[in-house]
């Protein structure tokens, strides 16, 4: 994928010897929410664009979507035209260069992606250490891993056209592990869960608690009571609604037990998206993201007409498996 430049005016993080509230909220719980990262004008032209993009999809006229009755890529490329088929529940490839939308909503989504808000949480969250640029960065340095953020997701969560949901699973763990399989991919006695090799988030563009999940579960097993819950069963011991106003972002660990339960008279508009390091290497988080397609189309990107955002390409493409069937 791309690898991302700080920027000018990047936000410094806190060393890798001194982990954040928020590093100790998500290692903790699995989940963190940061409140009203938006302005009123970035919500604004976000909505807009997100709305413009949506009707684009729903219409067919984008083929990279997420569609209702199946969970897990790869989806097919237009919704079921029939009355009952619940369209889709999600846009795929918001920064691709040929979304058919004005460029200006692209870029809106763009500017959001490589936020230096954003991803000056993301450098909380991945330990990296404070940037060259920062003003407290101190010459002679070792330079440390900042420069290893990787570009990976960029898409977004909708309403469906009848209501839908997902059922409980980790995003790169079948359901089928063993706990002795489930520990050693969740590296439970492991140090390396300690540094992430990435991270992914949820920004709600509306009021959106479709997220539901169990804290603290993306550092263990899962429970007898848990193996043995029915695929969309409610009330599991701990269970959370992940509850965001807009503006409002949550970032989280995507091996946490969870699943979504969309609404389809509430309207939803979640730009969806993560940001890995160079860390995780090649294998499973490469087959996590890539699985996505974006490899197909990343090498095209150029959003060095952005005021003040660098963006460097890097290699994508190659063949890919899937995390999950369904």
């Amino acid at each position: 994928m791309g690898s991302l430049s700080p920027t000018p005016d990047q936000p410094s993080s806190p060393p890798s010897a001194s982990p954040s509230p928020l590093f100790t909220q998500l290692q903790t719980n699995g989940f963190v929410i940061v409140r009203s990262i938006l302005t009123p004008a970035e919500l604004s032209a976000l909505r807009a664009s997100a709305s413009r993009i949506t009707a684009l999809a729903r219409a067919g006229q984008w083929p990279h979507i997420r569609t209702v009755g199946k969970q897990f890529p790869p989806w097919p490329s237009a919704p079921d035209p029939g009355p009952e088929s619940g369209g889709i529940w999600g846009v795929q490839h918001l920064l691709h260069p040929r979304l058919p939308v004005p460029q200006a909503d692209r870029d809106v989504f763009a500017r959001l992606y490589f936020s230096p808000k954003i991803l000056a949480i993301v450098r909380e969250l991945l330990l990296c250490s404070p940037s060259p640029s920062d003003d407290n960065h101190n010459e002679g340095e070792e330079e440390d891993e900042d420069d290893g953020l990787v570009m990976e997701l960029c898409n977004m969560l909708v309403r469906p056209d009848a209501d839908f949901a997902l059922r409980w699973h980790r995003d790169d763990i079948p359901w089928t592990a063993t706990p002795e399989e489930e520990e050693a991919a969740l590296h439970v006695s492991s140090s390396l869960k300690l540094k992430l090799t990435h991270t992914q988030w949820n920004l709600a563009l509306h009021p959106d608690d479709s997220l539901v999940l169990i804290p603290g579960s993306h550092r263990r097993a899962r429970t007898p009571a848990e193996r043995a819950a029915a695929p969309y069963e409610t009330g599991l011991p701990g269970e959370t609604r992940v509850a965001l106003q807009p503006g409002d972002i949550a970032f989280y660990d995507n091996n946490i037990l969870h699943r979504g339960v969309y609404d389809c008279t509430r309207e939803r508009l979640t730009p969806h998206g993560s940001v890995g390091h160079v860390r995780a290497g090649e294998g499973g988080r490469a087959r996590n993201v890539l699985q996505h397609g974006v490899g197909a189309w990343v090498g095209e990107c150029d959003f060095g007409g952005l005021d003040g955002l660098e963006g460097e390409k890097g290699e994508g493409e190659g063949e890919v498996g899937y995390s999950l069937d369904g």
